[in-house]
């Protein structure tokens, strides 16, 4: 059975950005940024400026019973930047983030220079996934960013997930592999 998607309100802040923190605890790349669990788990202040301007946005879309979330950034709403980057020097050693913020440099190379849509951040509960929950998701999104008739561009830090976004329409524009950080692909979608 199809899960209903609906948009996050704000009520639904801290479960959306529990359930890409549980959906990213295998992700090869935040994974490095952090390693050790616990202080995995303290990454909800990161991950909310990171994508939570969906949110704001009415542009956060959620899976009921909070098996998945998607919060996709409209082409006028950029990630908080001073909070992202304080929580990152809290929590991620030193080293770490000088690789990190050389990574975040070349987004910006790939990140599309026209007016789009940005994905940041996309995840299924592990509990619940394979079940088609993040094809919900991409197509709840996909039919809000062609109503636009805008672009699209996310980034994806896990390899397994390329597939997923090339089913969509996303065509890997190349790699970002800074130090011994896990490759990225930054992707593209043109507009429909």
């Amino acid at each position: 059975m199809k899960p209903v998607i609906s948009i996050a309100s704000e009520d639904d802040r801290s479960s959306a950005i529990s359930t890409i923190i549980l959906g990213f605890s295998s992700d090869p790349f935040v994974r490095w940024l952090c390693p050790h669990g616990p202080t995995y788990l303290k990454f909800h202040a990161a991950f909310n400026a990171f994508g939570g301007g969906a949110i704001d946005s009415g542009s956060a879309f959620i899976a009921e019973g909070n098996r998945g979330a998607a919060l996709w950034l409209p082409p006028t709403v950029e990630p908080d930047s001073e909070t992202f980057i304080g929580e990152v020097e809290k929590f991620v050693v030193k080293e770490r983030q000088e690789v990190l913020f050389r990574i975040l440099e070349a987004f910006e190379e790939y990140h599309p220079d026209e007016s789009c849509w940005y994905l940041p951040l996309i995840a299924v509960d592990p509990a619940h996934q394979g079940s088609g929950i993040g094809s919900e998701l991409m197509k709840a999104a996909m039919s809000r960013i062609d109503e636009d008739g805008l672009p699209s561009y996310l980034e994806s830090s896990n390899p397994r997930n390329i597939s997923l976004y090339e089913r969509y329409g996303y065509e890997v524009m190349g790699q970002i592999k800074i130090g011994d950080a896990p490759t990225i692909h930054p992707m593209y979608r043109p507009a429909r």
